[in-house]
């Protein structure tokens, strides 16, 4: 049987996900999303998605799997988990952290994922107010720069941040082959499509896509084989890098997922058979101070070491994208 939630003022204007994750805080994530998804959740009636923003009266339907006894916790983290997401804190201030995420590690939970990076957090509350909370998200297979909000305020003005285009987003990858042009913009609109078995992938789709824009410019090449390129998002979607080097004829180093044939890799048994994609670093106005944030992520190991096997400069700092205020 289920049970009726009759909105707060204080959680006027919360997200749903995170309102059933504050609610509900001892069930997984794959849990809450499956009911969303599901629509075992109801909102005055309707169904809801997880970014759907709560007002003031609504009533929200609980369904009977979180009227249940709560599942039993897990045991607390390790001292080598501990030592471990610790390891990984590239910055740190009373409101704001980042993380150097390494690639292979995912950020949330999900269907045959244990260990990730929202499941470690809780080592890395120490004095604050509450764990650290993730603000957005980096593809599994990705490394670099991850925000985390340390508090509610910094949460709320982090997720407005993100919606707009107050954060510049700045990627190291390396593609097979070079673009054509040392530079450009990249403007087609992307889908998701269903390709069986519960998987799904971006694709170009002028009719039904939605817009988004990728500006790029290659930092050294080899030839015209293989470039070390930095990309700048703009829009957020997913898999948008990815996505927009492949339409480019460049498709990035090690992304089987989007195409199958890696003849470079296959020349060059020695590089690492990781993706090439890399959050180098993010700058934006501190959420809660507006003074400016310039956080730079050191490369993952194995991304390292094909930037040493072809001479790439790992340590610039260099802005490529400084002209395109």
């Amino acid at each position: 049987m289920s049970e009726g939630v009759i909105i707060s003022e204080d959680d006027d204007g919360q997200r749903l996900d995170r309102w059933l994750k504050k609610n509900y805080p001892d069930f997984a994530f794959g849990q809450l999303q499956k009911i969303l998804r599901t629509g075992q959740l109801r909102v005055d009636g309707k169904r809801a998605k997880g970014e759907t923003r709560l007002a003031k009266g609504q009533t929200i339907r609980i369904p009977p799997q979180l009227l249940a006894p709560a599942p039993e916790r897990k045991k607390g983290l390790s001292p080598r988990d501990i030592d471990f997401i610790k390891s990984l804190v590239i910055y740190k201030d009373q409101h704001v952290m980042a993380l150097n995420k390494p690639a292979g590690l995912a950020v949330q939970g999900g269907s045959k994922i244990e260990r990730h990076i929202d499941g470690l957090l809780d080592g890395l509350q120490d004095e604050a107010e509450s764990r650290p909370r993730l603000v957005h998200r980096l593809d599994r297979d990705t490394s670099g720069v991850l925000l985390l909000a340390r508090t509610t305020l910094a949460a709320q003005m982090l997720g407005d941040q993100f919606k707009g285009r107050d954060i510049r987003k700045y990627y190291w990858a390396v593609t097979s082959p070079a673009p054509q042009q040392h530079q450009g913009k990249i403007t087609v609109p992307l889908a998701k499509r269903d390709i069986g078995g519960g998987e799904r992938m971006m694709a170009v789709d002028e009719e039904e896509g939605k817009s988004a824009l990728t500006y790029y410019q290659v930092m050294e090449t080899v030839g015209d084989k293989l470039a070390w390129v930095a990309f700048w998002p703009r829009t957020g979607r997913t898999h948008q890098i990815r996505v927009h080097a492949l339409e480019i004829g460049c498709p990035l180093l090690g992304d089987y997922k989007y195409e199958e044939q890696q003849s470079f890799l296959e020349e060059n048994p020695n590089l690492p058979r990781t993706l090439h994609l890399h959050s180098r670093r993010m700058i934006l106005p501190h959420p809660v101070t507006g003074r400016k944030l310039d956080i730079v992520a050191p490369l993952d190991p194995e991304m390292k070491k094909t930037f040493k096997y072809f001479g790439f400069n790992a340590d610039d700092k260099s802005d490529p994208f400084d002209i395109l205020d």
